[in-house]
């Protein structure tokens, strides 16, 4: 399976110069946990996660001041829709993050969660595969 086939599309976006409670009422409305951040200023699509809205709390934060460009991943790692899970998979594990935005071409087109892949393998028996194959 690949990562298009898995991934959900972008449906919720925030600029930098929202808030940090707007970027979490959106994904919360969206029942989502990132939303992608779009800014001419930042080199391509970026993210702000349910986490990043946590890390601004747990610094003692205010999420009615704080900006997403100011906790905006720097380093995003983009996947391209015809990737295999298994290495969008292992992007995310090496990296130490839970989603992947998806491009085609320069436009983001899709996000792809840990919860897509894991949707996805269920739906599809790969756990069950995985494990006849070890044995």
């Amino acid at each position: 399976m690949t990562v298009g086939e898995a991934m959900s599309p972008v449906r919720i976006t925030v600029g930098t110069s929202h808030t940090l409670r707007e970027a979490a009422r959106r994904m919360t409305r969206g029942q989502a946990g990132s939303a992608v951040v779009l800014d001419p200023a930042l080199p391509g699509p970026g993210i702000i996660t349910e986490r990043d809205v946590l890390r601004c709390i747990a610094e003692d934060g205010d999420v009615d001041l704080a900006l997403v460009g100011e906790y905006v991943a720097r380093n995003v790692v983009y996947a391209a829709a015809d990737w295999p899970l298994e290495r969008a998979a292992e992007e995310m594990t090496a990296g130490g993050f839970r989603h992947l935005i998806v491009l085609d071409g320069s436009e983001a087109v899709g996000v792809l969660s840990m919860r897509d892949i894991v949707r996805a393998w269920v739906e599809t028996g790969a756990p069950a595969q995985a494990t006849a194959l070890a044995g």
